[in-house]
């Protein structure tokens, strides 16, 4: 099982239950409509000319948008480029960007954006039912390139570390967006609903969301998670045990 085929596992018995809550922008997605919008973003992406090992350039904040459409690349056969720079197949942003930073062929917006197709027009594609078996999935900038079976073996890893239940609401408050990603694969993964945080995560913000979701887990930047201990409802994760068994 490839690393997105496992991140989506638990969309048929989850439906319409939710996925992820995006604090920030009030988004609500639900396990089917992240499977959808993840197949069919693909899908679009083949038909636009995307071909296997193609980096995609993912310029997005932590947010509901980020699985979607870095699991959507690599569903598709591409690599998702975070923190990317440089020429590249295609690129995916929330609206306007530099392009003397970032070249891309063709660039796909959430926002209206001039000289951008919009997202959104991907999702008009029949699904693309299945995805590549093995290769190159994740690419963090110019440095280091994960494959699928690396990436599926360390959420195994991860999941029987913290178990993390179908039931349990995660607040994601993680400070990098490589950390807040995987807190994202690891929940979806579980079947759980994540709750993402606002920018800039504190003690006090996160025990409110905690409260007002009523969560049962928060992962968050060491200073915060450490303030946040001692809690007898919360179990507090530090965001470095995310990424410890990548080396990341």
């Amino acid at each position: 099982m490839t690393w997105t085929e496992l991140v989506m596992g638990s969309a048929p018995s989850k439906g319409d239950q939710p996925a992820v809550s995006d604090v920030r922008t009030g988004e609500v997605l639900s396990y089917a409509q992240f499977a959808r919008r993840v197949t069919r973003a693909a899908a679009g992406l083949r038909r636009d000319g995307l071909t296997a090992g193609d980096r995609v350039l993912i310029d997005l904040p932590l947010g509901a948008a980020l699985p979607v459409a870095v699991h959507a690349v690599a569903w598709a056969g591409g690599i998702a480029v975070l923190r990317g720079a440089g020429p590249a197949r295609m690129m995916i942003t929330l609206g306007r960007h530099d392009a003397d930073v970032a070249a891309a062929d063709r660039v796909y917006a959430f926002r209206p954006t001039p000289g951008a197709f919009p997202f959104a027009g991907l999702l008009n594609a029949s699904p693309l039912e299945f995805g590549p078996l093995a290769g190159a999935a994740l690419a963090l900038g110019a440095g280091r390139v994960l494959d699928h079976d690396e990436l599926a073996a360390d959420l195994r890893n991860l999941a029987a570390r913290l178990v993390i239940g179908k039931d349990d609401v995660v607040v994601n408050a993680a400070g990098d967006l490589v950390k807040g990603l995987r807190v994202l694969d690891l929940a979806l993964m579980s079947g759980a609903h994540v709750v993402i945080a606002a920018n800039e995560p504190t003690v006090i913000g996160c025990r409110v969301l905690a409260a007002e979701r009523r969560a049962t887990m928060v992962v968050a930047p060491y200073d915060v998670a450490r303030r946040l201990l001692g809690d007898p409802i919360l179990r507090v994760v530090d965001e470095r045990a995310i990424v410890s068994s990548l080396g990341l």
